[in-house]
């Protein structure tokens, strides 16, 4: 959806010579989309072939950009045919799209090695050759945020995080949205022959902008016997999409608000620092991890693109990207002596270019680097870039748990250590003991079970007198199932 074409044509001259010359890779962190699938509103969401070739492709011609032998910006030290695991690190949220596109990403990324590559000796002389010709097995560790997101209409509710889920919320109540549901109703009531098998009359609106786009995205592409076709001509279809693009970019961004404090960005800030403490990583073992990769959706794009500043650069970031784009994070030096183990460049001669591509990256659409943070420059040092993303990169579960404003399950512990008085609050972010010689965390686990049993007795108290009942968790649960929530939309809402 975004406009690649724009994109590439505004892109800001490199700052440093993009030359396998001048410059050694290191390594690269990507995060990459997902190919295309069946649509949200017919769920469950499928993978098709389609995607299957979309992120294949780009396995490909990432693969020819860093891997291969004659790579022209091929990583320092990698292994060029057959993967070595420790050089690699792939994650994927648990979802039945996301997944089967790492593993077609991957086959392109590494592909099978042969037969004679394939083939080994026991020690007794029998040959052993791997199945499907050498195909390499790649591990995918699953991640939290995003699980199961593309049968979900909106993907905010998969991150966890609350802060982030009421904030995206707050956009349906926002003058930008309403006045945009009340200017287009007119407009979506216009495609209700297009729409009234899928959709009820009351859900064709600008409130269900997205999977009202995506469901007819998905049958312009794949359903030949279509009915809407007379309905939805060029005109309607770039209207219905630039409709879907804002939708989607209130619910993934606040423009109202700071970087640091842009929790509906959620997924964006956890990813900063995976990428972050990925690259960190790269320098501190001197290059023994070289490839980080990602799946994910959609959204996280559009909110990094916010958080680091992008739709300054060019308006067509605030649109949904395309199935199978990628952002890649190239770590590199230009150090004219030969990365070794023995000689690594400091952290003062080491850079970053970011680059995006807008759907499969390909030899003939390669991706395009553009300044991050307002820098106005393509590659910007490692210092620089580490600052600028310490701005909103959440790097440890306490930072999550604050800016989610949670409580529960592994948030409870560095919930207990602000649960006192203000005096253990001080010492607390201090590091120092309490007057009692106890440790801040010991002294909130104490102060937390007094202050539970003296609750515990108010609400005993309260039940008696005021002839109020215990309603079972279970009965709770279908009442909040029930409960409309994104603007309208049953939280099952695909």
């Amino acid at each position: 959806m975004l406009s690649l074409t724009t994109l590439a044509l505004t892109a800001l001259p490199i700052a440093l010579a993009q030359s396998s010359n001048d410059e050694q890779v290191i390594g690269v962190y990507m995060f990459h989309r997902h190919g295309d699938r069946t649509a949200k509103m017919t769920p469950p969401a499928n993978f098709t072939g389609l995607g299957y070739e979309e992120v294949h492709r780009s396995g490909q011609y990432y693969r020819s950009r860093y891997i291969a032998p004659d790579a022209d910006f091929r990583i320092n030290g990698v292994n060029p045919d057959i993967v070595k695991q420790t050089q690699i690190a792939v994650s994927s949220p648990e979802d039945v799209v996301l997944q089967d596109s790492t593993m077609g990403f991957l086959q392109g990324l590494y592909p099978p090695v042969g037969d004679d590559l394939a083939t080994t000796t026991l020690r007794n002389g029998t040959e052993i050759t791997a199945p499907l010709d050498g195909y390499q097995l790649i591990p995918v560790t699953q991640v939290d945020s995003g699980t199961d997101s593309e049968n979900n209409a909106w993907l905010q509710s998969a991150t966890g995080c609350g802060q982030a889920t009421i904030s995206s919320n707050q956009y349906f109540s926002s003058k930008e949205y309403n006045d945009l549901l009340a200017s287009t109703q007119d407009f979506y009531t216009g495609l209700t022959p297009a729409l009234e098998r899928t959709f009820n009359e009351s859900e064709i609106s600008y409130k269900n902008a997205y999977t009202i786009w995506d469901l007819i995205n998905v049958a312009q592409i794949h359903n030949s016997t279509y009915g809407g076709s007379d309905l939805i001509n060029n005109t309607s279809f770039e209207q219905l999409t630039g409709l879907a693009n804002a939708h989607e970019w209130g619910l993934a961004y606040n423009e109202s608000e700071s970087a640091t404090e842009n929790v509906r960005a959620i997924s964006a800030m956890v990813l900063a620092g995976e990428i972050v403490e990925f690259l960190n990583k790269t320098i501190t073992s001197e290059g023994k991890q070289k490839i980080g990769v990602q799946f994910g959706a959609y959204a996280t794009f559009a909110s990094f693109f916010g958080l680091a500043g992008l739709q300054n650069v060019n308006d067509d970031f605030r649109g949904v990207v395309d199935y199978a784009s990628s952002m890649t994070f190239e770590l590199f030096t230009n150090s004219s002596v030969t990365v070794s183990a023995d000689n690594y460049p400091s952290e003062d001669e080491i850079y970053v270019r970011f680059l995006f591509s807008n759907g499969t990256a390909t030899n003939e659409s390669e991706p395009t680097p553009y300044p991050l943070f307002g820098s106005g420059q393509t590659a910007i040092s490692w210092k620089e870039f580490t600052a600028g993303m310490d701005n909103f990169a959440i790097r440890d579960n306490e930072h999550w748990c604050t800016i989610c404003g949670e409580t529960d399950g592994t948030c409870a512990a560095y919930a207990s250590e602000s649960s006192g008085n203000d005096g253990a609050s001080a010492s607390a972010s201090s590091g120092e003991k309490s007057g009692n010689g106890l440790s801040p965390a010991v002294n909130g686990v104490i102060g937390a079970m007094v202050t539970l049993a003296v609750v515990l007795g108010l609400e005993a108290l309260i039940l008696v007198v005021g002839g109020f009942r215990v309603v079972s968790k279970k009965r709770l649960a279908a009442a909040a199932a029930a409960t409309p929530v994104n603007g309208g939309e049953p939280k099952s809402a695909a």
